[in-house]
């Protein structure tokens, strides 16, 4: 499944065309309905690759199941005509699963930027999170290598300029996993869901992500195992919140020259967030 499509455009400068009949690339979103065990829980809108990846990752993220109770995903195509492609994955899930899908299945369309809709009342969105039980061990040397690799395996975002990407490096910095997608959530899904299929243990490096940190990311980071959690942009309280209390380690707003990090201090103290060289 092709993640972009060619379009052909104008280009314009404000009132003269400069080129016409110019190919232009643009990510292709679709909605994917989810079912597992025979019963619809979700439909999101996403870039349509790496769907078992995605469903996986999503499954884990919904605190549905564990990575090893995914089975097959089918995908299947649906069309309607001009007015676009959808597709359908359908998984089976243990049958002691089956009781949580029917509690929690959510039969509405969710938005490619959009992590938690769906979700009823405050205390489900802010349950508990796993403590993290080893730190990271990645060093800022690390850290900046891996932010220096994350544009290489952006292949769809150098075509696009419309797509999130989310990256998994070890240790040392090298990139091992990068997946991508319109929406930041799914990406951060596909690469949860990509890291559990090809059995590697997402504690043994640090993620990286190519947007705002909001606490979604937190939460499936920490949910994964991953100890480390860099981002492109910056945080929200809430993230910060939720991240110190997983034991998280939250760097962010990471550039060529510096990044900021949670400082392992009280969150009410204006030091809580450092500026550190890489």
């Amino acid at each position: 499944m092709n993640g972009a499509k060619t379009i052909t455009v104008r280009r314009n400068a404000y009132g003269t065309d400069l080129r016409a009949g110019e190919r232009f690339a643009i990510p292709v979103e679709a909605p994917i309905a989810i079912e597992t065990n025979g019963i619809a829980y979700a439909v999101m809108m996403a870039t349509p690759t790496a769907i078992e990846d995605f469903v996986t990752g999503f499954l884990m993220a919904e605190g549905l199941a564990e990575a090893e109770e995914v089975g097959e995903v089918a995908v299947h195509r649906v069309e309607n005509g001009e007015w676009g492609t959808g597709y359908v994955a359908r998984v089976n899930l243990p049958p002691e699963r089956i009781g949580a899908i029917v509690a929690r299945a959510r039969r509405r369309v969710g938005d490619s930027s959009c992590g938690i809709c769906g979700i009823e009342g405050v205390e489900a969105a802010l349950r508990p999170l796993p403590v993290l039980k080893r730190p990271s061990r990645a060093t800022a040397a690390a850290i900046r290598r891996g932010l220096d690799g994350l544009q290489a395996g952006q292949a769809l975002g150098r075509e696009t300029h419309a797509t999130h990407a989310a990256a998994f490096c070890d240790e040392a910095g090298r990139m091992v996993l990068v997946r991508e997608d319109v929406g930041r959530h799914n990406a951060l899904d596909k690469l949860v869901g990509a890291l559990a299929r090809a059995g590697m243990d997402p504690g043994a490096g640090f993620m990286i992500v190519t947007s705002r940190c909001s606490y979604e990311l937190v939460e499936k980071a920490a949910r994964a195992g991953c100890p480390l959690l860099v981002a492109i942009s910056a945080p929200t309280d809430l993230a910060v919140r939720r991240a110190r209390a997983a034991g998280l380690k939250l760097c962010f707003v990471a550039r060529d020259d510096t990044m900021l990090l949670v400082h392992d201090c009280d969150e009410t103290d204006e030091r809580a967030m450092r500026l550190v060289e890489p």
